[in-house]
């Protein structure tokens, strides 16, 4: 017995539900957002109202396929169908209705259909994408449903979205793949023919053109062969003529269009105009082939005219093109080294041709013989011009552009070696030298100079340090500029200036009338002359040592006995002083002061750590160096472990990065003195102790120049010039 529905006769469903939660409908699976709610439930969990849950488990037993998911097995698999739609004509009455054929492309990764009609020239109907990919649903009443591969097969029809669509084929992929699942396979169905279309074909071929349909396809050969040119030195020979001679010309093929140019080359002096062009750009015909007279060659030949020739006449056009001339042009197969072409009655003969020109001949025609003619005869050289004297206004290249152009140009400054040389950070590259006079008198003996040589553009300049209770006024001795050599000819067009090669230690320089002999270089001088040893043959070591080795051979046990003779301790060391001196008693002054230098600085292997220390300081203390914090953050950024060693490298780096202002050898010196681990490490904080000048008071004399290697290895230089 039921109770009657009545107000308060009814239980609540609710009454002891405790979830009222909505299930969500998307869901996030590798980082993209899917839509899960078609299996959700509805409120509180339950099922929505008609919902049928779909089984967990699959139909096939388990062995039988790919445990893949769909999307990973089914990866750009499409299956193509053929298909076409009939659409009503309604407004029109040449056609009731049209025939539209498109294709169907199934994705077996998702069950997404796309539908594409494909464009028809002059169909004047939009098309293109249909239906754009998604999951289609089935017509009502089972539109809750989708489109499966179960529903696609030829011969079949399909419904979507109130459009029937009838499958006629498929691709061979299509087949091979629904044979697999065990769908019986139909023939190929018959297209229907387009009523309109089909009249349409036959009025088109019905019409009579005015002339045959002729198409000249150049576009390949133009898009293959754009600025592809073959190029032919010739000559024209004009002897024959009144005040005729032989005429260069150059002849250009352009392979995109098969058309010719020709220029000429006209020698100085020739007495002729340079003309820009002796032959415009066009098609060459072959042969002596007359000018058309106007109107003989027209798109379009006219038979007959009737009447007048304005309002109301007729005229009948040849379709056939009667009176057409087949004109023969010049094309890349006719040209090669030795023909002769025939251009408007003028022969040219080719006589040589560009390495371009040479590829493409020997690539597509497989000549291989390109053995130029010698076209042009050797005449006397033209008498080079008298240049007159420089008169001493301005510079020589200003005076020499005076003679070499009718309108004076001012001298060109080389700025590519101005760029390459001008100062670049911690690269001054400037060559700082010390000098003194050469000569006799007491008051000038003791007078020292520093020459400065800018190599950015050729300069020097000379500064003379005051010295206390010397009577002489120092300063600026002489303003930058460029110096001559010394004993020139004066009427030579230009003169030659000092070079960065004529400064060395123990050069001789005579700059304005004043003799200065250079004595010493800075540290940066010597490094610079040494990394570029090439430029620089006084500090190429080993230019030196093949220089030394023939003034020793025929003494060498002598030499090897004195140096054993002042090496008391036999170390195999000799203070650098001590190893200058008997190098230049040795020699007898054959080598010069740079020359005995860059041994020494080569050979030096044994450093003194008071003085690289005391130097290093020195120099960043002038340079305000105060960033010692930073310095020991960034060693401590490599030093993960806080052992207090890092690479070599790394050390190295960190120096470069807080722009330590040391130059490289230096930086080589201090980090050989610091302690190293097992592994090679250095100990970044015995380096740190070396370079603070703030906290130690140890510092160079105030030498100009680094003297690192206080102790020179000779027994190293007697085994390189054994």
């Amino acid at each position: 017995m039921e109770l009657p529905f009545l107000p308060g006769t009814a239980f609540d469903k609710d009454l002891s539900k405790t979830r009222f939660h909505k299930s969500h409908a998307f869901d996030y699976r590798n980082d993209v957002s899917v839509f899960v709610g078609e299996q959700k439930p509805g409120i509180g969990g339950l099922p929505l109202p008609g919902q049928e849950s779909k089984p967990k488990t699959s139909a096939f037993p388990p062995g039988e396929g790919t445990a893949l998911p769909a999307w990973v097995a089914f990866d750009r698999q499409v299956l193509r169908f053929y298909a076409y739609f009939q659409e009503a004509v309604h407004e029109l009455r040449d056609e009731r209705y049209r025939i539209r054929n498109c294709l169907i492309y199934f994705y077996l990764e998702d069950d997404s259909v796309e539908v594409i009609e494909p464009k028809v020239k002059n169909s004047g109907i939009p098309q293109g994408t249909l239906i754009r990919r998604h999951r289609i649903p089935l017509p009502p009443p089972d539109d809750d449903k989708f489109y499966t591969v179960d529903h696609f097969a030829v011969g079949k029809e399909i419904n979507l979205y109130s459009r029937t669509f009838k499958i006629t084929d498929c691709d061979q992929f299509t087949r091979r793949f629904l044979a697999k699942l065990g769908n019986k396979m139909t023939p190929r169905a018959s297209l229907p023919d387009d009523p309109y279309s089909r009249k349409r074909e036959e009025m088109k071929e019905s019409m009579q053109p005015l002339r045959p349909y002729e198409k000249h396809d150049t576009l390949k050969q133009f898009l293959e062969n754009d600025r592809h040119v073959l190029r032919f030195f010739c000559v024209w020979d004009d002897t024959d003529n009144i005040f005729g001679d032989a005429r260069e010309l150059v002849l250009h093929y352009f392979l995109a269009d098969d058309t010719v140019e020709l220029l000429e080359r006209v020698p100085p002096n020739a007495g002729r105009d340079a003309g820009p062009v002796f032959l415009r750009r066009s098609r060459l015909p072959k042969g002596p082939t007359p000018l058309p007279q106007p109107g003989e060659i027209a798109n379009r030949t006219v038979l007959n005219v009737f009447g007048p020739m304005g309002t109301g006449g007729r005229y009948i056009l040849d379709s056939l093109k009667t009176g057409a001339k087949d004109t023969k042009y010049y094309s890349d197969s006719d040209l090669a080294i030795g023909v002769v072409v025939d251009v408007w009655g003028r022969r040219v003969l080719l006589c040589d041709c560009d390495d371009f020109t040479k590829h493409y001949y020997n690539t597509k025609y497989g000549v291989e013989n390109f053995e130029p003619i010698q076209y042009r005869h050797e005449g006397v050289p033209p008498k080079a011009p008298e240049i007159s004297p420089y008169n001493g206004f301005g510079s020589e290249e200003d005076s020499l552009s005076n003679c070499l152009h009718l309108i004076p140009k001012p001298p060109r400054r080389d700025f590519q070696k101005f760029m390459a040389k001008d100062r670049r950070g911690l690269e001054s590259n400037v060559l700082r030298f010390e000098a003194r006079f050469e000569t006799t008198r007491p008051i000038d003996i003791d007078r020292r100079f520093i020459i400065s040589y800018f190599l950015s553009d050729d300069t020097l300049s000379v500064f003379e340090p005051p010295q206390r209770n010397s009577g002489i006024i120092g300063g600026k001795f002489m303003e930058r500029c460029r110096v001559k050599k010394p004993e020139q000819d004066p009427n030579q067009a230009v003169q030659a200036y000092y070079t960065a090669q004529d400064f060395y230690v123990g050069a001789v320089l005579e700059v304005n009338r004043y003799k200065f002999v250079l004595i010493n270089a800075d540290d940066y001088a010597l490094y610079y002359m040494e990394k570029h040893a090439n430029e620089f043959p006084v500090a190429n070591w080993r230019n030196v040592v093949a220089k030394l080795r023939p003034l020793t051979g025929q003494k060498r046990d002598q030499v090897t006995s004195e140096f054993e003779q002042h090496d008391s301790d036999k170390t195999g060391l000799l203070p650098a002083e001590l190893f200058k001196h008997l190098v230049r008693r040795m020699t007898e002054g054959k080598l010069t002061e740079h020359e005995v230098v860059t041994l020494a600085r080569h050979y030096g292997n044994q450093k003194d750590v008071d003085d690289v220390i005391g130097y290093a300081r020195s120099h960043l203390r002038q340079a305000n160096f105060l960033a010692f914090r930073h310095l020991k953050e960034a060693f401590l950024y490599y030093d993960t472990n806080r052992f207090g060693y890092i690479d070599r490298e790394e050390l190295k780096r960190v120096c470069e990065e807080k722009c330590l202002p040391l130059d490289s050898d230096v930086l080589e010196a201090l980090v050989d003195l610091c302690p190293t681990n097992e592994a090679g490490q250095i100990d970044y904080n015995a380096f740190g102790a070396h370079i603070n000048w703030k906290e130690s008071s140890k510092e160079s004399d105030g030498q100009p120049t680094l003297d690192g290697r206080r102790r020179i290895n000779y027994k190293k230089l007697l085994d390189d010039l054994s």
